[in-house]
């Protein structure tokens, strides 16, 4: 199963906010034992965010939406998911009791009254429309839920909130919730080793040799200007533990016939 991200907002792209999603969702994954395929970041634009979730539900995959879902103009998330999936919008009777819950709050932590048909508090019950036969995501922030998909297969789009002090929680409860099953505690590792001395050109071919004799990925992240090693390379497989421990053996018995020196070894699991 392939997780990927979904993160909406021009203010993401125009840098008037950095985005904190990215690295969250790897945390939030790692710790279950996944890991994130791939991510997309999309401004308020109608047309590409239908696109991009109408691939999203036909990928299969699980996916994680961010931001979008409120009913101001500019919130286009709700929408375009119902016209990726060519489903009505329809308000979800869940997700309204939330609202007016949420709004039964305010209005007494204020000291008034709540009034359900005053025109605001009408406005709000957007924020529930969902399409149709969404499930709702509870959000422990303010009670303003957010909703799921299915998509092909066993594959779902799980919208959230752009703020990750309600998303990061929702995300979590999905993946608790649903996921369970593909969690897989210490099925993946990293080994590399810092390499000084060497060009990537020069050890291709030994990556590519071992990449086809291991099940594993093998990688290499060059830097010129590292604080402690200068110029290197970091070289490494990552994979399940038993065949990268292997790999990694086979890549370090490959590097002995160049003039190479040799740094630490990294582990990340």
């Amino acid at each position: 199963m392939h997780f990927g991200l979904i993160i909406i907002g021009d203010e993401i792209l125009s840098g008037k906010r950095a985005d904190k999603h990215l690295p969250k969702a790897i945390e939030l994954l790692g710790a279950r034992g996944l890991q994130l395929a791939y991510a997309h970041y999309l401004g308020d634009d109608p047309q590409r965010i239908t696109a991009t979730l109408a691939e999203a539900f036909a990928s299969g995959d699980v996916v994680f939406s961010f931001g979008g879902i409120g009913a101001t103009p500019d919130d286009h998330t709700r929408q375009c998911a119902a016209a990726a999936l060519g489903l009505p919008l329809e308000l979800h009777h869940g997700a309204r009791d939330l609202i007016w819950e949420r709004m039964r709050d305010i209005a007494q932590e204020n000291g008034q009254t709540f009034e359900p048909d005053r025109p605001d508090n009408v406005h709000r019950l957007d924020m529930g429309r969902f399409p149709q036969g969404a499930r709702l995501i509870p959000n422990p922030y303010n009670k303003i839920a957010g909703f799921s998909c299915p998509g092909q297969g066993a594959g779902a789009v799980h919208f959230v909130p752009g703020f990750p002090v309600m998303a990061w929680p929702m995300m979590q409860w999905v993946l608790d919730t649903q996921y369970q099953a593909h969690f897989t505690r210490d099925a993946h590792v990293e080994l590399s080793v810092i390499v000084m001395g060497a060009m990537e050109a020069t050890l291709t071919p030994l990556m590519q040799s071992v990449q086809e004799a291991f099940a594993v990925k093998v990688f290499s992240l060059p830097s010129v200007d590292h604080p402690q090693y200068g110029r290197h390379i970091e070289l490494g497989v990552k994979g399940a533990p038993e065949a990268a421990s292997l790999a990694f053996e086979a890549l370090k018995n490959g590097l002995k016939p160049y003039s190479v020196v040799l740094g630490p070894e990294l582990v990340r699991k």
